[in-house]
């Protein structure tokens, strides 16, 4: 039986994201991501082609960790600058009615009361096409700019977001019933009082005692997507995604990242198959595999190697200028992004990778992997990956901003459509009935989040 691929683009509110030195290329649109109706235009694209969504990156820090300043990033436009993506979304789901919105929102610098009404308030005006991608963030520039001097630890960052987490969830799922809202005119009673609850929260991290300050939204809590790598970073996904974001260097590598997924989900005593999972891959295509390869090639010669290593840099916490390029890069502990040393130390245990071969890698599409071929050879390969590993679908980025998806949109959706792995028409509205059917708007039974619906929460004010 053909399994549907679940397909989400993945993009950055900024000029550039994961691809060095790309921006360079006469086609790419990044210097229009100040235009709303460059985004409106991307999703009617999106739309038109029947993708599931949008799943924004975010980063509140930036990159000066390479040469101990920012300078490469902001030379070559690595993620740098940032626009907030949370602020799009609305005039993207105003021009579509089914294409649905991931967004990036760190556990580290807002409080979650604040989180938790913004993403209320989207899910409202997208009704219910709205999912949150949790991350703790890396960055040691955010931690000095948002005012709290040096970064938490690692493994206490993850603590810290799993009480977030109930936090929100007690203010989504428990401070307002369904019928709190009455609207009743005659008695002059918009809310009764009677059925909205203080949640009471008082924990290690968070003190939260009110109550939630907006009614209940289509999902209630948006669809939660983590992208956590390390130990602590899966452990929240299993217990509390729906949805996990992987950047898995092969299929064998992705495979165990599934299986250690669904494993620890069952010890959180959830369904493992209701912890979907989607990869992080690139495509580069073309009518015929030559001509691929080709604008392949082409891409390559535009890779910048100090745009490659602010990255790397940034999201490892290494400064890669230490290193000579071409000496290979023994494995090293950081407490900013772990996963991201571990990624290439691990991948190949025949390899040693020296940072130009690190740069060459990435310079296209970040970490993930890049499919280069004709419709069919893409398409073959999506099906693999899927196939052999049990994932829902891919996060999809680009080399070439707008032009790379849009080829895809042109060459492989139809492909994918004739084959049956990708839908013609929608089903369902909402984000969360794209990942588990047409009815499926609320968080599923076994979700940590499900046991705080009102009125099990807090008390009657």
């Amino acid at each position: 039986m053909t399994r549907r691929m679940a397909l989400f683009a993945f993009d950055f509110q900024g000029p550039a994201h994961l691809s060095a030195g790309l921006w360079r290329h006469e086609q790419d649109q990044g210097h229009r991501y100040t235009d709303l109706r460059y985004w409106t235009d991307y999703a009617r694209l999106l739309e038109q082609a029947r993708f599931d969504g949008i799943f924004f990156a975010d980063n509140v820090g930036y990159h000066d960790v390479y040469e101990g300043k920012a300078d490469a990033a902001l030379a070559d436009a690595a993620q740098i600058p940032a626009n907030d993506p949370l602020l799009t979304v609305s005039g993207m789901a105003a021009v579509t009615e089914n294409l649905c919105f991931g967004v990036t929102g760190s556990t580290s610098y807002e409080h979650p009361y604040a989180l938790a009404r913004r993403f209320s308030t989207l899910d409202h005006l997208t009704n219910g096409r709205v999912g949150w991608n949790l991350v703790t963030s890396y960055a040691d520039s955010a931690a000095r700019n948002l005012g709290t001097g040096q970064q938490v630890p690692h493994d206490e960052r993850y603590d810290m977001a799993a009480e977030y987490l109930e936090v929100c969830y007690k203010l989504w799922e428990g401070s307002w019933e369904d019928d709190a809202v009455v609207r009743d005119r005659a008695k002059g009673v918009y809310a009764d009082p009677r059925r909205v609850h203080d949640i009471a929260h008082h924990g290690k991290y968070f003190t939260v005692p009110g109550f939630h300050l907006c009614e209940p939204s289509p999902q209630r809590t948006p669809v939660i997507f983590q992208a956590g790598g390390s130990s602590k970073g899966q452990r929240l996904a299993a217990s509390s995604a729906e949805a996990v974001f992987v950047n898995a260097v092969s299929i064998p590598a992705l495979k165990r990242q599934v299986d250690k997924l669904r494993e620890l989900a069952a010890e959180a005593g959830r369904d493992p198959q209701n912890v979907k999972v989607l990869q992080m891959l690139n495509v580069v295509c073309a009518p015929t595999d030559e001509a691929a390869h080709a604008k392949f090639e082409e891409y390559r010669k535009l890779v910048s190697y100090s745009g490659a290593m602010a990255r790397y840099s940034g999201w490892t916490g290494l400064d890669m200028s230490q290193f000579d390029p071409d000496v290979p890069l023994k494995h090293v502990k950081t407490n900013a992004g772990q996963t991201m040393v571990d990624l290439f130390s691990k991948m190949d245990p025949d390899k040693e990778w020296t940072p130009r071969d690190i740069a060459e890698f990435i310079g296209i599409g970040g970490t993930g992997p890049t499919i280069v071929g004709s419709p069919s050879t893409v398409a073959d390969e999506l099906t693999r990956w899927m196939d052999e590993t049990g994932i829902a679908g891919y996060n999809l980025g680009h080399a070439v901003k707008y032009r790379d998806i849009a080829d895809f949109v042109e060459l492989v959706v139809p492909e994918l459509q004739r084959r049956g792995t990708m839908w013609t028409e929608y089903e369902g509205s909402t984000l969360r009935e794209k990942l588990y059917g047409p009815g499926a708007v609320r968080l599923r039974d076994d979700h940590p989040g499900h046991r705080f619906a009102a009125p099990a929460v807090g008390a009657a004010r």
